[in-house]
């Protein structure tokens, strides 16, 4: 069983060096060649909830998070925070290459005002941008949940995350079985989120406790929004 793992786990590593070289020749130079397009995008998906404790009560929550413009570029670092509109921003999420091409992933992301203590994060085009070969569909919910700790009013921030990637890939990808490109896809989407959604979480959660001059929840408030 462990040989077979380690079988699988090289097959996919070679697709995902593979799959990494999105787009033909001819849209990374930005020339405007004929496009031969045969094969639909491939789509991937990803669904992710998860909750976060903040110490303060959810009116003190609320205040933060409406003031993105303040934490925002903060809690995104490392990675890059361009403002593109009055709520919304481009998100540089890295760098990624392979065979001597880099590609740098890019999503517009505009953080809608509240309502009723639910707050909505989705997808928007950026600006004078071609397309990269890929297109993003991101959208999240974050609610506001008051919780009692000891007589302290306390908040649990519960959110989810739905996202889609269309990703159009070059002819020879679609000689691979279906299957291995699908799942492959699919978890290394799935990988990048929970990476993503960690250590921005951590981040949100330090900032503000720290910004407010609050203690850290205790482990107690840390484990959903029920706990």
């Amino acid at each position: 069983m462990q040989a077979n793992s380690r079988n699988h786990q090289t097959a996919s590593d070679n697709l995902l060096h593979i799959a990494s070289d999105l787009v033909s020749p001819d849209i990374k130079d930005g020339s405007a060649a004929d496009p031969v397009v045969t094969h639909k995008p491939v789509a991937f998906h990803s669904h992710s909830e998860s909750t976060m404790a903040m110490n303060a009560s959810p009116t003190a929550v609320a205040r933060y998070l409406d003031d993105h413009r303040e934490w925002f570029h903060r809690c995104a670092a490392p990675m890059q925070v361009d403002v593109i509109g009055a709520d919304s921003y481009n998100l540089k999420i890295g760098t990624f290459g392979a065979f001597g091409y880099d590609v740098e992933p890019c999503i517009g992301l505009e953080l809608l005002p509240q309502e009723a203590g639910i707050y909505r994060i989705q997808t928007v085009p950026l600006p004078d941008t071609p397309f990269l070969g890929y297109e993003v569909d991101f959208q999240a919910v974050l609610e506001l949940f008051e919780r009692d700790y000891h007589g302290q009013a306390t908040t649990a921030v519960a959110w989810e995350l739905d996202l889609t990637v269309l990703i159009q890939f070059p002819g020879f990808i679609h000689a691979l079985p279906k299957g291995l490109v699908q799942n492959t896809g699919d978890r290394l989407i799935s990988r990048i989120v929970r990476q993503v959604s960690h250590r921005l979480t951590r981040k949100v959660q330090e900032d503000f406790h720290n910004s407010l001059g609050l203690p850290y929840p205790p482990k107690a408030l840390r484990h959903g929004r029920n706990a």
